[in-house]
């Protein structure tokens, strides 16, 4: 078991946080869920060993969300910006740091595609799209 340090923030700067952790799985989850919460294709998790987070600065702007169906779904945010955070999950068995978060290359590669049948009719055909540096003329 490797310990390893990610450090991250919110988009405006307010949040910023460390965990020293160790990495189980990293995700891209496609569940309905998942793409409501980030408004996209899917969500970047990084799930960890439960672990406290050592937040550096904002903590007074960190929201949770539970959303109150069957599943089991947390959303951690800056209140600010709405940038997701780190959370543990409902349990307490897992830790879990959104990619998309972190500040620079952590080094991890994604394990799985999860839930791949609930994934956006149109996910697929986007990955063959051009691609561009910014904007297209």
């Amino acid at each position: 078991m490797i310990l390893t340090e990610l450090t991250g923030s919110c988009l405006c700067g307010s949040v910023k946080y460390r965990v020293n952790t160790v990495v189980h799985k990293f995700y891209f989850c496609h569940c309905e869920q998942c793409r409501k919460i980030t408004g996209s294709a899917f969500a970047s998790n990084i799930l960890t060993e439960p672990s406290e987070i050592n937040w550096l600065s904002g903590s007074k702007k960190i929201k949770r969300f539970d959303y109150p169906g069957e599943k089991s779904y947390t959303k951690v945010f800056c209140s600010e910006c709405g940038s997701g955070l780190p959370f543990l999950n409902e349990r307490g068995t897992t830790l879990i740091v959104p990619a998309g978060s972190l500040d620079g290359d952590c080094g991890l590669i994604p394990d799985n595609n999860i839930f791949w049948s609930d994934k956006a009719a149109w996910y697929e055909e986007g990955i063959s799209a051009e691609k561009c540096d910014e904007f297209p003329a």
